[in-house]
């Protein structure tokens, strides 16, 4: 096949799955990926405005200044709303990271009315930089609607992939196909089988048996840290363990925890090249997580409806609990935040289809799981008492507004509008 067709079909998947996503990686292992870029830059309709990372781009400061500075030159006003953030800002930005990424998402909201494109190239010249990598990972929830971001890099960016591919908030491409599964690479097959659940408490078993030979907790988290991310620093692991300590400190607790880690499970688990940190690629390791990704994406991959069920009910299955139930470090309740909205949207995917085939009460079953991990979406509630006016159970539609009614009082929360109006309807039925 010439290649000028292979680029055109590698277009066309990249067409198909921009509303779908926020993020597109193009995977380092793409051959296509450099014609891909200039194909994206030389299609007007898409609106792309075209960013490549230079070798200064490790530092924050540095990189906002450069990307506002060239993306100002393709849209002239951009960038008016970072120029006027106080000098502070810039000089410890780390510590001002999401108002840094607030005020860029809303330059970048007034670029175009339209959908555009963001490409960021060489994206690679940030793998060393934690502080771009999170400024990314911030933005990818801070976008306005119309806009995608493209990433072109030679490596893996270490952005917490499963996390926003739960949120559909990313996408890897690899030329003409989506990867679906195996998204840090296939598992390697050396010595017991790890069997890791995240979703719940969080446990371990080798060859069924549960690993409890943790010496504390910390061991254990380390272990579904770097399972995040296809890469770690080690200042990125103490930061998020550690912030607290001096920086010598905190890596001399990061080195006692790794060989508990290593002792625990009775292998090098964390492997150390290049500056970075990664699990051991020759493990053989099962993450519940993955699975729980990779289902989502399914979803994504199926046309027909019974399939994208399918995968929708192996994701709610494989979801036990909130991820890593009983702990509450930042990361972790980040993660928890994306798996959480992973899950929910794949029970209201559910309840409607069962709700445009009749399967009413099937479909106030799914409604009321939702609601039983997150009871403060206004928007379940209603549709739940929807469901009970259609089966004919108006009495039970005013009852759950009025507990939720108490309980809102209760916790000091407001109620919307639209939920109120829906419960004064049903009284005047009466």
């Amino acid at each position: 096949m010439e290649l000028q067709k292979l680029v055109d079909q590698s277009y066309q998947t990249f067409l198909e799955q921009l509303d779908q996503t926020r993020i597109v990686l193009l995977h380092p292992n793409s051959r296509y990926r450099s014609m891909l870029v200039a194909r994206l830059i030389n299609t007007p309709e898409l609106n792309p405005f075209y960013y490549a990372m230079g070798p200064d781009d490790i530092k924050i400061g540095a990189f906002i200044s450069a990307i506002t500075h060239d993306l100002a030159d393709q849209h002239p006003t951009f960038g008016r709303h970072t120029h006027m953030l106080p000098q502070h800002i810039f000089e410890n930005p780390r510590e001002h990271l999401d108002l840094v990424v607030a005020t860029f998402a809303r330059d970048l909201a007034e670029m175009h009315q339209d959908r555009f494109l963001l490409i960021l190239d060489e994206y690679d010249r940030s793998d060393s930089a934690d502080d771009v990598q999170r400024f990314i990972q911030k933005l990818a929830a801070k976008l306005p609607e119309n806009c995608r971001i493209v990433i072109n890099s030679r490596t893996l960016p270490r952005l917490p992939w499963v996390s926003m591919i739960a949120q559909q908030q990313a996408v890897w491409l690899e030329d003409d196909s989506m990867i679906v599964n195996n998204f840090y690479g296939p598992s390697g097959q050396d010595g017991n089988l790890l069997e890791v659940f995240g979703m719940g408490p969080g446990f371990v078993l080798s060859n069924g048996s549960a690993i409890d030979t943790w010496e504390g907790h910390l061991p254990r988290l380390l272990f579904f840290f770097a399972l995040d991310r296809p890469v770690v620093t080690r200042s990125e692991i103490c930061q998020a363990f550690w912030p607290e300590l001096d920086p010598d400190q905190a890596v001399n607790v990061f080195h006692v925890t790794k060989r508990r880690l290593h002792k625990a499970l009775n292998t090098d688990v964390l492997v150390h090249e290049d500056g970075y940190y990664q699990v051991n690629p020759a493990m053989h390791v099962y993450y519940d997580v993955m699975e729980f990704a990779t289902a989502l994406m399914a979803v994504r991959n199926h046309t027909d409806i019974n399939q994208k069920f399918d995968a929708w009910q192996r994701a709610t299955d494989l979801y036990r609990g909130p991820f890593l139930q009983g702990h509450n470090d930042g990361w972790i309740q980040e993660r928890r935040a994306d798996f959480r909205a992973g899950y929910l949207d794949a029970l209201l995917q559910m309840a409607q289809v069962c709700a445009e085939n009749g399967r009413t009460e099937q479909a106030l079953g799914l409604l009321e799981r939702a609601l039983a991990e997150d009871n403060h979406r206004d928007d379940i509630h209603y549709q739940v008492m929807q469901l009970y006016l259609e089966l004919g159970r108006r009495g039970e539609a005013a009852a759950h507004y009025q507990k939720l009614a108490e309980d809102r009082r209760k916790d000091s929360r407001p109620i919307s509008d639209t939920l109120k109006a829906l419960y004064n309807e049903i009284v005047a039925m009466a």
